[in-house]
C-alpha cells in the first residue's frame, strides 16, 4: 500500500510522457538512434518530471482535499507527510540532474531543471490560482523536455528542436482545456480559474479550436520548412484534421462528452506526431 502512495506521488503518466517527449527531440536531431542514450535521457527526465510532481502534491494539498479527483491523495489523507514528501522531491531532482550531467551535459540538465521548474513553481505556485492562462504558461514545461533531448546530442542546427517545442507548447491548452470542461465544476468549487469556470464551455470550445488551428499549423512548420520529409508531412496532416473535426464537434456541442472525445483524442495525436517524426528520421 505505501509503496503505492509513493508512486502516486510521481504522477508516473505525466513522467513518461515527458521522457517521451524528450526521446523525440533526441530522435528529431540524432544520426542514429542509441537504445542506451534515449533509455538514460528517459531516466533522467522522468527523475525531474517525477521531482516536480511530488512538489506539485505538496503545494496544492489544501485544493486537492477539496476536489473529488484528488480528495484521496496521499498528502490529503495523511498516508504521506508534507516534510517526507519535500525531501522526496528534492532527492528526485538531484538524481536526474546528476544523471543529466555525468552521462550527457549541462545543457540537459538546464533544460531539465526549468521544465521542472516551469511546472512545479511557475505554474503551480505562480499561475495556476491566479490566472485563466495559467495552463498557457505552464504549457513550457514540455517544451523544454524536447530541448532537452536535442541537447543530448548537441546540436549545431536548433530550429528544429525549437519548432517542434513550440508544438508540444501549444498542444498543451487544447488538451488541458478539455480536461478541465469536465472538472469545471471542481475546479470552480476549489477557487481554480481554469478557463471554463472564468468563460464557460462554449467560449472554451472556442478557443480550444482557435488554439488547435496554431497548434496544427505550428506541426506542419518543419515539414514547410524541409526539416521533415512527406511522410512527417503527410501524418501530421492527417492527425491535424483528425483533431480539428473533434474540436468542430466540441463547438457545436459543448457538452461533457465531446469534452471527454477531445481530451482522449489529444493523447494519440501528440503520440502520432512523435512517431511520425522518429518514423521520418530513421526509417525513411
Amino acid at each position: 500500500m505505501a509503496v503505492r502512495q509513493y508512486l502516486e506521488l510521481l504522477k508516473l503518466r505525466i513522467s513518461f510522457m515527458i521522457a517521451l517527449t524528450a526521446v523525440t527531440g533526441y530522435a528529431a536531431v540524432a544520426d542514429r538512434l542509441r537504445w542506451s542514450t534515449a533509455l538514460l535521457l528517459a531516466l533522467a527526465m522522468v527523475l525531474g518530471s517525477a521531482a516536480s510532481a511530488v512538489f506539485n502534491h505538496v503545494y496544492d494539498r489544501d485544493i486537492d482535499g477539496i476536489m473529488r479527483r484528488t480528495r484521496n491523495r496521499p498528502l490529503v489523507t495523511g498516508a504521506v507527510s508534507a516534510g517526507v514528501a519535500l525531501w522526496l522531491a528534492g532527492l528526485l531532482m538531484i538524481a536526474g540532474l546528476l544523471v543529466a550531467t555525468s552521462v550527457f551535459n549541462p545543457t540537459v540538465a538546464l533544460h531539465l531543471f526549468l521544465g521542472a521548474f516551469v511546472y512545479g513553481v511557475v505554474y503551480t505556485v505562480w499561475l495556476k490560482r491566479r490566472t485563466r492562462m495559467n495552463i498557457v504558461i505552464g504549457g513550457a514545461a514540455g517544451s523544454f523536455a524536447i530541448l532537452a533531448g536535442a541537447a543530448a546530442v548537441q546540436p549545431v542546427h536548433w530550429m528544429l528542436p525549437l519548432l517542434l517545442a513550440v508544438t508540444l507548447f501549444l498542444w498543451t491548452p487544447s488538451h488541458f482545456w478539455s480536461l478541465a470542461i469536465l472538472l469545471a465544476e471542481e475546479y470552480r468549487t476549489a477557487g481554480v480559474p481554469m478557463l471554463p469556470v472564468v468563460v464557460g464551455e462554449k467560449r472554451t470550445a472556442w478557443w480550444i479550436l482557435g488554439n488547435s488551428v496554431l497548434l496544427v499549423a505550428s506541426s506542419l512548420a518543419p515539414w514547410a520548412a524541409g526539416y521533415l520529409g512527406r511522410l512527417y508531412g503527410v501524418i501530421a496532416c492527417a492527425l491535424g484534421v483528425v483533431l480539428i473535426g473533434f474540436n468542430l464537434k466540441l463547438v457545436h456541442r459543448p457538452t461533457r462528452t465531446w469534452a471527454g472525445w477531445n481530451f482522449a483524442a489529444s493523447i494519440p495525436y501528440l503520440l502520432g506526431l512523435f512517431a511520425a517524426v522518429v518514423l521520418d528520421k530513421h526509417c525513411r
